[in-house]
């Protein structure tokens, strides 16, 4: 169980669908309240970025988690620099994790 005061209470839980791997990327689609997005995970060639198809009020720095049954998860903490069309996560430890278990995940979590 989390506690209440860490505000994971107040998370955005976004479905993973399916990642597909590139050669330096990961692209696919992820679920959110009915609408389904296309979801980029690359390193930090811009620096560590977090992009979302919808506003998030006040929020500079966000703690993003990736997991998947048996409680397998990476997180990074990545500044908030807007709205995208796509959800777009640029974190090289996200990104080198997913190199070895891209089919595994099946849940975003941003915190």
């Amino acid at each position: 169980m989390i506690p209440k005061h860490l505000g994971l209470d107040n998370a955005i839980r976004i479905k993973i669908v399916r990642f597909n791997i590139f050669e330096s990327y990961f692209k696919g689609k992820a679920e959110y309240k009915d609408n389904e997005y296309t979801i980029n995970i690359q390193n930090e060639r811009r620096g560590k970025v977090v992009r979302l198809p919808f506003s998030l009020p006040n929020k500079n720095k966000l703690l993003v988690r990736l997991s998947g049954p048996g409680g397998m998860s990476v997180e990074d903490y990545l500044p908030f620099k807007g709205e995208s069309e796509w959800i777009e996560l640029d974190s090289t430890p996200i990104t080198f994790y997913m190199a070895d278990h891209q089919d595994q995940f099946d849940l975003l979590e941003i915190l």
